[in-house]
């Protein structure tokens, strides 16, 4: 099960500084917070130095536990900025088992005007903060905020990052001893880069022992104001016992850094591959975005209207995780677009339309907090809806529609991209350390790396045809709105869809067909498509006078979804399906061993595909894992998840399963 999100419990001192009711402490002291802060963390860290150090396009990785106020990401933000060169980046992880309010967040922000230039920037992009890995971008990429949302001792074990420096912060270990053991200890020492460094505000002797236990070098230093004593330590290495841990497995292990070169090749420019080209381009790479159309989201992605739409599990499985994981990333990059006419958060409304519906809805309405999701009445649905409806459902306050196009366009719009239309890649070859795409016996572009997020076309390559996708087309039917029907206030959601007016128009849809790849709209599935409408709401069917809709003559547009047998994308680094199975041939007669032999990758190739009806909630934080993997930077997801979505899956389960697997 699911750990629904728990917000901090605050109460207000005269003052007006917070205070946690949950653990009867201080978030910060009420004089010194900001001097306390830079004393315990950043200089015991020696941050000044070592950020003003940071090479050309350098990062630098702070893990820190309690995320609480922000005040210590703030402050270091602030130093970097001051600090390190232009083209450096911050990476700052920090896990926090009971986050702020907004509001209480933006109450505490307004005791530190000094630090608002980076207080507001978090505000901006605080939306959709639920459990899980968080991934939150500021200042094009320059700096990075992963928030690890619940527990410590249960997020730290699924991160995969190496950690430069740490803030070991959080409420008191008299006041928070559940935290404070060596279990967390141990995390630290294996999340820790060789030469980490460590700062705390504790200098309690117990402490002090067992990080020295875990590997960490600790001595005390004088403090500042109330803390008499802090202190700083530095990582010599794990113990003997902790480095002979089971070995890694190699097949989803990270491929080595190629080169200096950062340059790289995107084909497709629909969701997966903008983003990605957007993803890359904001750490510095430069991007080709290849398309082989006149213009960007052509396929798939070219929908007037896409439905931010939760398809969760109460049972916390890979796909569920990334799933919200996903749209709290995405729903932050839609701060940037124009409301109304690129998206809306007008929330989304599935409707309990059967037994086995609302079966589903009652497990979710258990396992997530309200402000995601929550059970709603007939009543008080149509209340939302704006228009009559059959039966109540989940009401997710969170969601709405895209624009897909609009999302697609504002994240290839970068300096770092080039975007070539009307390059269809029919072949790569490898040649000199380079990738290059050819059409026929035309050069396309070549560059060091290439990624594929061109759906189902990723199996023209040889490289990579052996990926187990399958095309499913949809059709949506476009319906100019009515006077009554622009009452329509929320998407509404039962086995197709319908959205609010956008310029005029509402979308339905959307069809399922796996056998006909015809790209071409039928009157069939308008006349399909209708017949959902008739069962999301038979008001605004007739609101619509859909029974007189000719399907011959209604507008629309099909496209082909692409997805994997397991349902989950496809993200990660290619490796040689021959030389794969041969160097893992053990595993056929064993799949309990872990042969320590490395990968045969596919230097430079990767992949991020198979998203099927979900990309506009999986390919923003897809782009993003993709980027981690070729920057060698924290994962913005558990390591468990990124796994289940690495390409090696396929060959690996066919492997161990035998030639029916």
């Amino acid at each position: 099960m699911t750990n629904p999100l728990q917000h901090a419990s605050i109460t207000w001192d005269e003052q007006g500084n917070p205070h946690s009711s949950d653990f009867d402490d201080v978030y910060f002291a009420t004089e010194l917070g900001l001097e306390e802060t830079r004393h315990v963390f950043l200089t015991q860290n020696d941050l000044a130095v070592r950020f003003a150090a940071l090479p050309a396009g350098g990062r630098l990785v702070i893990g820190e536990t309690g995320f609480g106020t922000g005040m210590n990401f703030f402050c270091a933000w602030q130093l970097f900025e001051k600090c390190a060169p232009a083209d450096a980046r911050l990476h700052f992880v920090s896990v926090e088992k009971y986050p702020l309010q907004r509001d209480d967040l933006a109450r505490a922000l307004r005791l530190w005007p000094e630090l608002a230039a980076f207080s507001t920037a978090l505000l901006k992009q605080y939306v959709a903060i639920h459990p899980g890995f968080q991934r939150l971008v500021f200042d094009d990429g320059r700096v990075t905020l992963t928030l690890l949302i619940g527990d410590a001792l249960e997020m730290l074990p699924q991160l995969d990052a190496q950690v430069d420096a740490w803030f070991l912060d959080g409420f008191a270990p008299a006041k928070n001893p559940d935290m404070w053991n060596d279990r967390l200890f141990a995390e630290l020492a294996r999340l820790s880069a060789p030469g980490a460094t460590l700062g705390t505000f504790t200098s309690t002797g117990w402490v002090r022992r067992a990080l020295i236990a875990a590997g960490f070098g600790m001595r005390r230093i004088p403090g500042i104001g109330k803390k008499w004593e802090v202190m700083r330590g530095v990582f010599n290495g794990l113990p003997a016992e902790a480095s002979q841990a089971s070995p890694a497995k190699p097949w989803f292990a990270r491929p080595a850094v190629l080169s200096a070169e950062r340059r790289a090749l995107v084909i497709g420019a629909g969701l997966a591959g903008s983003c990605t080209a957007r993803s890359l381009a904001q750490r510095g790479w430069q991007v080709s975005l290849l398309e082989r159309h006149e213009a960007l989201a052509s396929e798939a992605s070219g929908n007037p209207q896409g439905v931010l739409y939760l398809k969760l599990s109460a049972h916390g499985t890979a796909l569920s995780q990334m799933i919200l994981s996903g749209f709290g990333h995405t729903r932050r990059l839609l701060e940037n677009l124009q409301r109304g006419s690129a998206w809306s958060d007008c929330g989304v409304l599935q409707l309990a339309f059967d037994a086995k519906e609302q079966q589903r809805q009652a497990q979710l309405a258990t396992a997530f907090s309200a402000e995601l999701l929550h059970p709603v009445t007939r009543d008080a649905a149509e209340h939302l809806a704006g228009v009559g409806l059959p039966c109540g459902g989940l009401y997710y306050p969170e969601g709405g529609w895209v624009h897909p196009p609009a999302l697609c366009q504002q994240q290839a719009e970068h300096p770092n991209i080039q975007v070539l239309t009307h390059h269809e890649v029919l072949e790569l070859r490898r040649h000199d350390d380079q990738w290059q795409a050819w059409a026929g016996e035309r050069l396309l572009a070549s560059a060091p790396v290439v990624v594929l997020a061109n759906a189902a076309d990723v199996q023209r390559f040889a490289q990579s045809a052996e990926l187990p996708l399958k095309r499913i087309r949809g059709q949506i039917t476009r319906l100019p709105a009515s006077t009554s029907s622009q009452a329509l206030a929320t998407v509404v959601c039962a086995e197709g869809y319908m959205a609010p007016a956008r310029d005029g128009e509402h979308t339905l849809g959307a069809s399922f067909d796996f056998h006909n790849l015809d790209m071409t709209p039928t009157a069939a599935e308008h006349r399909g498509n209708l017949d959902l409408l008739q069962e999301i709401s038979p008001d605004l069917a007739e609101r619509l006078d859909a029974a007189k809709l000719d399907p011959q003559r209604l507008q629309g547009r099909a496209a082909l979804r692409c997805t994997s047998p397991d349902y989950l994308p496809i993200v990660g680094p290619l490796a040689g399906r021959a030389a794969f199975t041969q160097a893992y041939a053990a595993l056929a007669r064993d799949a309990r061993q872990v042969p320590q032999v490395p990968c045969p990758w596919l230097d430079g190739l990767y992949v991020n595909s198979g998203h099927g009806s979900r990309g506009l909630i999986t390919t923003p934080l897809a782009a993003e894992l993709l980027a981690a993997w070729l920057d060698d930077e924290p994962l913005p997801l558990p390591r468990s998840v990124a796994e289940a979505c690495h390409p090696n899956r396929f060959v690996l389960r066919s492997l161990i399963r035998g030639p029916k697997g």
